[in-house]
């Protein structure tokens, strides 16, 4: 399998011409980020984002770490996009896992509730189109609605999933699109069916921590 990752820069592409203002009427200012920040500090398993404003807490038994674990590269995610997230929370017997990426937006982007409903159900096509390339034609998978999603700090935010069988285990494959001024976060989750309800338990605390922060 090559990959099985929603990809970033699709649905940054997809974005271009569906959130852009008009020309010369810029509705922020540039966004700068100082990437010789560390990107946040890990306390157990609590992340305190320093580059980017949130927190996020891992449940027990998970891990919280910068970098992505190896094993998600047997997953079939690609190393290059897995290190544009900032942290990465998994449980290592398990290997459910959630990972959390930051992009500022563009100085002429504009974001409301439709539209990120709209890019977010749209990955579920890129998602099939890469499925069917790396499992086959006839290999089946279901994918869910569209829904909207509630995350703290965070005014715009939808979810999609997909459940399917790879190499004789189930799991479910999830991507939340969002937006909290002035950033586009993208949270991509895979729930491994031996984890049972407790995964999936495990993974919704894991988002109800989640919290965008102000810190102007």
């Amino acid at each position: 399998m090559k990959k099985t990752q929603i990809p970033k820069m699709a649905l940054l592409l997809s974005l271009l011409l569906f959130l852009v203002g008009c020309a010369g009427v810029p509705v922020r200012d540039e966004v700068k980020v100082n990437m010789k920040a560390p990107v946040g500090k890990i306390d157990g398993i609590q992340f305190t984002g320093i580059r980017y404003p949130f927190n996020v807490t891992a449940p027990p038994g998970w891990q919280v770490s910068a970098r992505y674990p190896e094993f998600m590269l047997n997953l079939g995610f690609e190393k290059e996009g897995l290190e544009e997230s900032e942290v990465f929370l998994y449980n290592p017997v398990t290997q459910s896992n959630i990972q959390i990426d930051f992009t500022p937006a563009g100085r002429y982007s504009k974001f409301d509730q439709g539209k990120i409903h709209w890019v977010t159900h749209s990955a579920g096509d890129s998602f099939e189109d890469e499925f069917r390339k790396d499992y086959g034609k006839n290999i089946s998978f279901e994918i869910s609605p569209t829904e909207t999603y509630s995350l703290k700090g965070v005014p715009f935010a939808a979810k999609r999933y997909t459940t399917y069988t790879a190499k004789g285990l189930k799991r479910e494959h999830g991507w939340i699109y969002a937006f909290a001024e002035p950033y586009q976060i993208f949270i991509i989750y895979v729930v491994m069916d031996k984890g049972g309800p407790d995964d999936r338990r495990d993974l919704k605390a894991i988002l109800d921590s989640f919290e965008v922060t102000n810190r102007n």
